[in-house]
């Protein structure tokens, strides 16, 4: 087991941790670090991967650190946002516990004072979002030429999120001779392409198939228009007492504020996590999310990254994701570490050929459900939308955007309507 190869400082943390029994990219993972090159993981969020990478590399750090008095940063972690650099960085310090290895967490959301001052004492470990690091070394901060290991965490993200120019430079500054770790979910053309440009002969270590979500996971769709789905989430929330702990992931922030806005009416805890909170905001919901306080949690995709909490009963993709390999990213928010999860996504009739690329992703033909108790509208959701003429294609502007035209529409027509027209001349 790979846990008993470990330092046995490291082995004291992860018993009072209660780590029993690896995870398959653990497993897998930690004697290929060991061995001291390049390795690319290809895993879900949720599989324990941050343990994969970080033991085995405190493994080698602690003997031949620790007697020296003199410090330089030998592991560097560069992760796409906030929440899962504190993630890692919580990971990193409950592990080194009984060590005096120093690490520290570098992202943006904060003042960079105390994070300059940490680069500045050399700490053994730094965890870090690409932009704030590259802002911190291009002002002369950090020592970064003794680093022995770089680690790329969600690197499919790190490349949506256009982070791989920032990568680029940072590298410039870290030694050639170096070991470099890269983790994604998924593994496509693109995020080929970046490995064959930092790492060197790697070795692949893919856990279940690729771009396959956790078995621990079920999935359904629910088809419904765009005006009914507030209304269904509601239904969802007061029909089962199952949705106790609940990710509701959307697409914009002013989406979240609104479906906020929407749950407190009818007296259903929740809060919002996007970019416009505070560092200060997003942590106090976390906080109260994980502390059951707060039953639903609404997060675009950006905010929700890095996102750990146990316990997650249900993660329900509101609004369709927009790339489909952000779909494996929410839903590997339930389902974690080997326990069961559901994950529901709301599709509408424009989401219909997104829905059949994800499929073929996935390799899954995800199953159609209906809500017991829900009322639908009457015309099925797949059905091809009738032919307009101009005029009745013109957007009403009393009635929100986001709703169909076709919603509460009469069977009959009026008796103005019924007049027949005259042409113009």
């Amino acid at each position: 087991m790979p846990f008993t190869q470990l330092h046995s400082r490291l082995q004291q943390a992860l018993d009072e941790l209660k780590f029993t029994k690896a995870t398959p990219i653990q497993e897998r993972a930690i004697p290929k670090v060991m061995k001291g090159g390049d390795v690319i993981g290809i895993a879900q969020t949720g599989t324990g991967k941050t343990a994969a990478f970080l033991l085995p590399l405190l493994h080698a750090l602690i003997e031949r650190t620790e007697a020296k008095e003199t410090r330089h940063t030998r592991i560097l972690v560069i992760a796409p946002t906030r929440e899962l650099v504190s993630q890692i960085q919580e990971n990193c310090k409950a592990f080194c516990k009984y060590t005096n290895l120093r690490s520290a967490a570098i992202h943006g959301g904060i003042s960079d004072k105390g994070q300059i001052d940490k680069l500045n004492s050399s700490v053994d470990i730094v965890i870090a979002t690409p932009g704030r690091l590259l802002d911190l070394v291009e002002r002369g901060f950090g020592k970064f030429g003794q680093v022995d290991a770089l680690v790329l965490d969600e690197a499919d993200r790190m490349l949506d999120m256009g982070f791989i120019p920032d990568i680029r430079t940072i590298c410039k500054k870290l030694p050639k001779s170096r070991q470099t770790l890269l983790f994604s979910a998924t593994m496509n053309k693109q995020v080929e392409s970046i490995t064959k440009e930092f790492l060197h002969s790697p070795t692949i270590v893919e856990v279940d198939r690729r771009a396959n979500p956790a078995e621990t996971i079920q999935q359904s769709i629910y088809e419904v228009y765009e005006h009914q789905k507030i209304d269904l989430l509601k239904h969802l929330l007061a029909s089962s007492h199952t949705f106790y702990s609940v990710i509701v992931f959307v697409r914009t922030r002013h989406g979240a504020e609104d479906l906020i806005q929407a749950l407190k009416a009818d007296k259903i805890s929740a809060e919002a996590i996007h970019g416009d909170k505070k560092q200060g905001q997003r942590r106090r919901a976390l906080k109260d999310f994980q502390a059951g306080d707060v039953r639903v949690l609404v997060a675009t995709d950006v905010a929700a990254r890095g996102i750990d909490i146990s316990g997650v009963t249900h993660v329900i993709n509101f609004d369709f994701p927009e790339h489909s390999e952000d779909y494996i990213h929410r839903i590997g928010r339930t389902g974690r570490a080997e326990q069961e999860g559901e994950a529901i996504t709301f599709t509408t009739p424009q989401n219909q050929l997104a829905l059949r690329k994800l499929e073929k992703l996935i390799r899954v033909t995800l199953p159609r459900k209906r809500a017991e108790g829900f009322h639908y509208d009457k015309q099925p959701v797949h059905a091809e939308p009738k032919r307009r003429n101009k005029k009745q294609e013109k957007p009403n502007h009393h009635q929100s955007p986001s709703k169909f035209s076709n919603k509460n529409k009469p069977n009959t027509r009026s008796s103005r309507d019924s007049k027949p027209k005259r042409k113009r001349r």
